[in-house]
């Protein structure tokens, strides 16, 4: 179908959706939030940006002030575009919309892993998109550092809609690191991202995103990826500041033999947070395999933690874990793990467990010299520290950064 009618046929059906989404209602109010933003420059060298702004960035971590640990930079404040560039032979590193003007052929994946009218947040995303990055990888490049992204909200009031775009071509290898993040303000804001992710044969893509919004913000990330045969993803996810509300629910389809995808989640609600969190996995290829981790702690917020594996065809296996921990009254914890095998010979398995601290475990410290407070903080701590198999050291630093600066402000 020509790019034209794609889009027209597109944005009728987000129409569509956003009209059944209104009649039905919802949590978030879409015209509550301003469209509108004003203009921010295009920045050269990220590393002048002001220095509030990269240390909020750095907390996602994204660092801007020394490229060489980088292969790519892609940076988007409100509704511009104010940095774009690949540091690597046979990487791109653009916005979507550039990307779509550039590679025509890229019609052909927009809307493919994610339906234009799965709920109106797509719906808004298709007939109000404001960017977002296009990162892709050529066959057989392997990025030496990891790319970076930050989506950034500075503006108050702002409903910012981006559309995402990766794609790893076949034999190639990419890490990405993503940020997203608010101004250093009591900032109210609604986040929309849409993200597409093409993992083709034998290729192999790490994506870590670590959040750092704001108390009073709204996130609706929306996201789905398609891997071939023999293709690898891997997915850590971290949002341990305080949200208003937040609900994600990635879908990744094993559509070639062999096919394997990780996510790996470390969830922390504050009070008056309301997290809604799960990864579901479709396994529709022979040998394809998944695993699903997920680590939450409530001080005071609600956690609905799930997971949804589904064996297609046999021999599949997949594996779901969450574990949940309590450390104050009000904090609700909801783990919701499903398994749905279609055929006989698959391999699924859950575990679950939440509840508080067990008071054994803290005066077995305590009986080493260490203080109450040391010892719960020692437990938390090593409740946060998932083991990720083979993600890069670049980004596993990153991660355990990423723990340690949340830290504090936990305890």
């Amino acid at each position: 179908m020509p790019e034209v009618a794609r889009s027209k046929a597109a944005r009728e059906r987000a129409e569509r959706a956003r009209e059944k989404a209104a009649s039905l209602g919802d949590d978030i109010d879409l015209d509550a939030y301003s469209k509108v933003a004003k203009e921010h420059p295009y920045q050269d060298d990220p590393s002048r940006l002001p220095l509030e702004t990269k240390e909020r960035m750095l907390e996602t971590g994204v660092i801007l002030d020394d490229s060489s640990q980088r292969s790519g930079t892609f940076l988007q404040v409100d509704h511009s575009v104010i940095h774009s560039k690949a540091g690597q032979e046979g990487l791109e590193v653009m916005s979507s919309q550039e990307a779509l003007e550039k590679h025509p052929w890229l019609s052909d994946y927009w809307w493919r892993a994610v339906a234009v009218d799965a709920d109106k947040f797509t719906a808004q995303a298709e007939l109000h998109q404001t960017h977002g990055y296009f990162i892709r990888a050529l066959p057989g490049v392997k990025a030496i550092q990891p790319i970076q992204a930050c989506l950034y909200l500075a503006q108050h009031g702002l409903a910012q809609n981006v559309h995402n775009l990766i794609i790893a071509e076949e034999g190639s290898e990419l890490h990405i690191i993503t940020g997203c993040a608010t101004a250093p303000i009591e900032q109210e804001g609604l986040h929309i991202g849409i993200s597409e992710f093409y993992v083709k044969k034998g290729a192999k893509l790490t994506f870590t995103m670590i959040h750092n919004w704001a108390p009073k913000m709204a996130v609706r990330p929306r996201s789905g990826i398609i891997i071939e045969e023999g293709g690898v993803f891997l997915s850590n996810y971290m949002c341990l500041k305080p949200v208003r509300t937040l609900q994600m629910y990635p879908t990744a389809q094993c559509l070639g033999e062999d096919a394997l995808v990780r996510f790996n989640s470390v969830l922390v609600a504050a009070p008056g947070t309301l997290m809604d969190v799960g990864s579901r996995a479709i396994l529709a290829a022979r040998g394809s395999r998944a695993e699903v981790v997920s680590r939450a702690i409530t001080t005071g917020g609600t956690i609905i933690a799930r997971g949804h594996l589904v064996g297609q065809v046999a021999p599949v296996k997949g594996h779901l874990e969450c574990r949940g921990l309590i450390l104050s009254e009000e904090g609700r914890i909801h783990a919701i793990p499903e398994l749905e095998g279609l055929v006989e010979g698959v391999d699924l398995s859950h575990e679950a467990a939440v509840g508080k601290i067990a008071e054994e475990e803290i005066e077995y410290l305590m009986a080493r010299g260490l203080s109450r407070d040391q010892a719960i903080a020692a437990i938390v701590r090593g409740f946060l520290s998932v083991d990720i198999e083979g993600l890069p050291p670049q980004l596993e630093a990153e991660l355990q950064r990423a723990v340690d600066l949340s830290e504090k402000e936990l305890l």
